[in-house]
């Protein structure tokens, strides 16, 4: 009954982190068309952040101690300010396309960089496979003129994005060795909280704040802000936190692969866009790397044992 129940956790918490995540490019593009892009995310986060403290503290979660607060700015400040900060700045430069293939080499990162510890994951054959395939996957996904948008890739948006893949990478393997709060809700709103406040205070730096007109955002934009704080925070990112810390990180970074698809699948069917037979290769040969990638038998081996979901 417990095997059960922790079984329905799993698929629940990455169902998550695959289409929940893999719908939020849309309501990112919608959120950045009215609200600056470090300013956004800031708010996003911020909100997500108080939300998920504030919830878990009023159900009598454990209280932080000071010593969990260092380690939840570290992984803040790679997760969300390298990380997502480097994704939303980097899309006003850099074709959706090349975005979307950067992310997708988040799982080579997170292999790789675990590989390096004396007690990571196992490197395995099936496991590199699997990646190799996710790579393949997405390349085919996209086709030339979206991959450079037209014209010759913007090299300081390039360079932004792979070190924002980079960071979000090492930010959730140091997320499973900190010392953190028992409860994944509790540990991610204050990862997300002092995240956000950096963010802010990026979008302060490079005068955001004096160009945002709250006048100027429509209904769209903050249902899209609303969708993003409550569905793309919220909730994925806690079933996100609790993965890293039940899951080896080469299972836990498949999303990368499956949110693309994600994403064309719902521009098929909200904008009309066509599904090319290139689509429907592309989404055998990355459905066939998650499959070899979580069907692997490499050890699970939680740092920290099972943690609580919220």
């Amino acid at each position: 009954m417990v095997e059960a129940a922790i079984q329905l956790k799993l698929l629940l918490a990455f169902a998550s982190i695959y289409f929940i995540w893999g719908s939020t490019f849309l309501a990112i593009r919608y959120a950045i068309a009215e609200l600056p892009p470090f300013t956004m995310a800031g708010i996003r986060f911020v909100s997500a952040g108080l939300i998920l403290y504030l919830w878990r503290r009023l159900a009598h979660a454990e209280r932080p101690t000071w010593s969990q607060w260092p380690g939840a700015l570290a992984v803040g400040a790679l997760l969300f300010m390298g990380g997502n900060g480097a994704v939303v700045w980097s899309e006003q430069h850099v074709a959706s396309g090349m975005t979307a293939l950067v992310l997708g080499v988040i799982p080579l990162w997170m292999v790789l960089l675990d590989a390096t510890r004396k007690e990571g994951a196992p490197l395995t054959p099936r496991v590199l496979l699997g990646l190799a395939l996710g790579v393949i996957g997405i390349f085919l996904l996209l086709s030339p003129s979206e991959l450079l948008g037209g014209g010759q890739v913007d090299l300081a948006g390039a360079v932004v994005l792979v070190c924002g893949g980079f960071c979000w990478a090492s930010g959730s393997l140091v997320s499973r060795y900190l010392k953190q709060p028992s409860s994944a809700g509790l540990a991610a709103g204050m990862q997300m909280l002092l995240g956000g406040i950096l963010l802010l205070g990026a979008g302060a730096l490079t005068g955001e704040s004096a160009r945002f007109d709250p006048a100027g955002v429509t209904s769209r934009g903050i249902l899209s802000l609303a969708y993003l704080i409550l569905l793309g925070s919220v909730v994925s990112f806690t079933a996100y936190t609790w993965l890293m810390s039940v899951s080896t990180p080469a299972r836990v970074a498949t999303y990368a692969y499956v949110n693309p698809l994600v994403a064309v699948f719902l521009g098929s069917i909200l904008a009309g866009e066509p599904l090319t037979p290139r689509t429907v290769l592309a989404t055998v040969v990355i459905v066939a790397a998650v499959v070899i990638i979580i069907s692997s038998r490499a050890r699970i081996s939680p740092p920290k044992g099972i943690r609580q979901v919220v």
